[in-house]
């Protein structure tokens, strides 16, 4: 026998026959890997680091990892650390281990988030940090109530510096691992300059209480980490493993509670993907994934690049715009699936159009006309870079009867701030009712409570008049106290005065300066603007999205009618709907088609980002494009708008500089239709129907100062070479308020906000017009186009 063969039997009698035995066993989980896949599963020993792109099968290879761990002996189920970003993460994964062991997985108690494993931890370690064991858990508001209460200790002014300001740095430096003596001094003295006072009094009046915010959990275990050794050495000798998902989205002071758990047996096994490390506002430190080598030497990096859910040309753009980025470690992604649609990109005179297209294409797409075998609307995503853009494409969904559903908030008409405006606008528009005067009458503050508001129901009651009337009736008997009295009279004193100019009808567009205007006068706008927590800054563009959208009405009366009509048109709830969402909220999703609206420069990537955080805040918008398409299967379009409304103003907008980052060779520009009349939009000689010739938008870039740029240049002259389709017979549309008529009866036309119906009626510049879906309806004729000769 060679010695080779010695040794060879001499390292199998060494082995213990539990683990040969273990060893021994089938593993059928390995067969459905890749070999890249394979190679991150088998290799147990050691720092790794799973670099997964996007659709690459990371979560069934870390699945497979710990039940390779659990089926050969490597560790018990007590022995493996696993760590998620979120509870539903957490149960997916034991049920997947449980299904490739055979049975459910039992006995791992160390499988969870970062939140769910440090309360476990703390539990039993209470003590040296000054609790007890039966400490409470926060939830948000109890922590901004107990702000505000060490604010006002403080003499602080909370309407100059709210408690939430306060919340949001001390959440802010908690991410960062920092105590209140270890913050840095430019830190310390922000939240006029006693930030670091108070952020120990609200640590003291935590540990008063027996209680921890969420922050608390991890920063209190890394304390007693980081102090009592004999504490760090009994878990590292616990957990011979640890795996962490999403580990670019980890914060500094996860990364040191993993890298002070993991020096122990250094088995740590971390599954990220760089290139979509998209939450740095939230304290994600894409730097984490990046330096993963230096922090664990010896370290292998395995790449997982075999895409198993896009095509070579989605693959092939999102690639392309992603590799401008300077800090990444890069991968190639690839797949074996046929080449597929080109991403498409097209170009819109302004937003309404943009979703009025959009939605068409998902109407076409639906029926099957696209080239495509049709796609049900559960299979279409839109994925925005802002939540106010979704108003535009909720109201032409309601007008033209398209389910949808908004993923990760709620619809725009739904949410908190737009119900608070337009429980104003109702109270203006008939002060009889009481249920959005309730709403509204202490928001913002003003120190109506709810025995003041009981004390208002009685007088009105009394009287059997309305809550308006009840509060008018409560002044005058000098009620209330000195300061609630003098809010309230006011606040009626404001209705008197709206509701008056409302009956006074000023004039066409008066009633969109007066909505304005009563959101500034209430101190509504003004209460969003001193907030200063990081959904403030969207809520505000929201109430301005809600100005906007009364545009398109005659009266404040006519849109208050238009909201309630189309928030009672909901769908039956399993019925098929398209997905509207954020691109935040979109990652981990996936759909056959995706379509990303508003690529301009200052939208996408946000001018807010890149100026809070420079070249590092346009990497990770960058990011958020890559993730963006990626989430697509078989088809992605990208669009911009030449003008939309910002601020109240129309802007003219540059196309996003990522677009000009996309390769050429995967991207089909469209042409728009009839872009500066002939067949633009609803004057276009069909609905959802092809495209206009290329020639159109290369004479209109070359005419118009606004597609001057590069990019767009670029797209004309694309569009030029390779045009799409035959031109459509189209008329040009001139629009002329002053026209008489501007539309004569029997016109056919199209109003962006109502769909399309048919003049009866013309009277100067005013158009009676009966709608397919909205009735009849008085309106301005240059708010209508005319709709050439589309069928009924």
């Amino acid at each position: 026998m060679s010695s080779f063969q010695d040794e060879a039997a001499a390292f199998e009698a060494a082995v213990p026959l539990s683990v040969r035995a273990a060893a021994a066993r089938p593993a059928p989980y390995l067969d459905a890997l890749n070999p890249a896949q394979r190679a991150a599963v088998e290799a147990l020993d050691g720092p790794v680091l799973m670099l997964a792109g996007a659709g690459t099968g990371k979560t069934r290879a870390l699945t497979a990892r710990v039940a390779h761990l659990l089926a050969t002996g490597r560790a018990r189920p007590n022995e493996i650390l696993a760590v998620t970003f979120t509870n539903k993460a957490a149960r997916g994964m034991r049920a997947r281990v449980g299904q490739l062991v055979g049975g459910v997985v039992e006995g791992m108690p160390w499988l969870g988030t970062f939140h769910a494993l440090s309360t476990r931890m703390l539990r039993r370690h209470a003590e040296l940090v000054g609790l007890k064991g039966s400490f409470t858990i926060l939830d948000v508001d109890d922590q901004l109530r107990l702000i505000g209460q060490v604010v006002s200790a403080a003499g602080i002014d909370e309407k100059r510096w709210p408690a939430r300001q306060l919340a949001s740095l001390i959440d802010g430096w908690k991410n960062r691992a920092l105590t209140p003596e270890r913050l840095p001094a430019g830190e310390a003295h922000a939240y006029n300059h006693r930030g670091a006072e108070l952020y120990a009094a609200y640590q003291e009046r935590l540990r008063a209480l027996n209680a921890c915010d969420f922050g608390d959990l991890l920063l209190h275990v890394l304390v007693i980490l980081q102090k009592h050794e004999d504490v760090l050495a009994q878990y590292q000798r616990w957990f011979r493993y640890i795996l962490v998902d999403e580990y670019q989205d980890t914060n500094v002071a996860q990364y040191l509670w993993l890298r002070l758990l993991a020096a122990g047996h250094r088995n740590i096994c971390c599954v990220g993907d760089d290139d979509q490390s998209i939450y740095g506002w939230r304290g994600a430190e894409v730097g984490n994934i990046l330096r993963f080598e230096k922090d664990f030497p010896g370290a292998k990096v395995i790449r997982l690049e075999q895409n198993y859910r896009s095509t070579p040309h989605i693959l092939a753009a999102a690639s392309g715009l992603i590799a401008a980025n300077a800090a990444r470690l890069g991968k190639t992604l690839w797949t074996d699936l046929s080449d597929g649609e080109k991403v498409r990109l097209i170009g819109h005179w302004d937003g309404e159009e943009e979703a009025r297209w959009i939605g068409e294409e998902i109407e076409a797409l639906g029926r099957g006309t696209r080239g495509l075998k049709p796609v049900s609307p559960d299979g279409i995503a839109i994925l925005v870079r802002a939540s106010h853009q979704m108003r535009a494409f909720e109201d032409r969904f309601l007008t033209i009867g398209l389910p949808y559903r908004v993923i990760g908030g709620p619809r725009f008409y739904e949410r908190r701030e737009i119900r608070d405006a337009m429980a104003y606008f109702r109270v203006a528009a008939s002060p009889e009712d009481d249920l959005a005067f309730e709403r509204i009458v202490n928001v913002p503050k003003r120190g109506i409570g709810d025995k003041a508001l009981q004390e208002i129901n009685r007088a009105a009651r009394a009287a059997g008049v309305p809550l308006l009337e009840g509060a008018r009736r409560v002044v005058a008997a000098g009620g209330l106290g000195p300061r609630p009295r003098a809010a309230l009279g006011e606040l009626i004193g404001l209705f008197d005065l709206w509701g008056a100019e409302l009956r006074a009808e000023a004039g066409p567009g008066a009633h969109v300066a007066l909505a304005e205007r009563m959101l500034d006068e209430s101190g509504y706008t003004a209460m969003w603007q001193a907030e200063k927590s990081p959904d403030a800054v969207g809520r505000l563009e929201n109430l301005k999205e809600l100005v906007k959208a009364l545009e398109g009405f005659e009266n404040l009366q006519g849109f208050l009618d238009h909201v309630a009509l189309v928030m009672d048109n909901e769908t039956e709830e399993d019925a098929a709907k398209v997905s509207i969402m954020t691109l935040h909220a979109a990652k981990g999703l996936e759909f056959p088609v995706v379509f990303l609206p508003g690529w301009e420069d200052g939208l996408f990537p946000s001018q807010r980002s890149m100026d809070e955080s420079g070249l590092a805040g346009l990497e990770e918008e960058r990011r958020l494009g890559y993730v963006g398409i990626t989430r697509a299967e078989r088809l992605a379009t990208i669009s911009f708008a030449a003008n939309r409304r910002v601020y109240n103003q129309w802007q003219s907008q540059m196309p996003s500089r990522f677009i000009d980052e996309l390769p050429g060779e995967h991207v089909e520009v469209l042409t728009p239709p009839g872009l500066y009349g002939g067949g633009f939009g609803a004057a276009a000689g069909g609905r959802g129907g092809g495209y206009a010739a290329a020639s159109p938008l290369a004479d209109a870039a070359a005419r118009a100062d606004v597609y001057n740029s590069p990019g767009w240049r670029r797209m004309a002259a694309r569009a030029a070479e390779r045009p799409m389709g035959q031109p459509r017979e189209a008329r040009d549309v001139v629009i002329d308020a002053t026209a008489s008529p501007a539309h004569p009866v029997g016109t056919r036309v199209f109003h962006q906000k109502f769909g399309y119906g048919v003049v009866t009626a013309v009277e100067g510049d005013k158009l009676t017009i009966a709608f397919e879906k909205a009735g009849e309806k008085n309106v301005v004729a240059r708010y209508v186009t005319a709709a050439g000769d589309v069928p009924f």
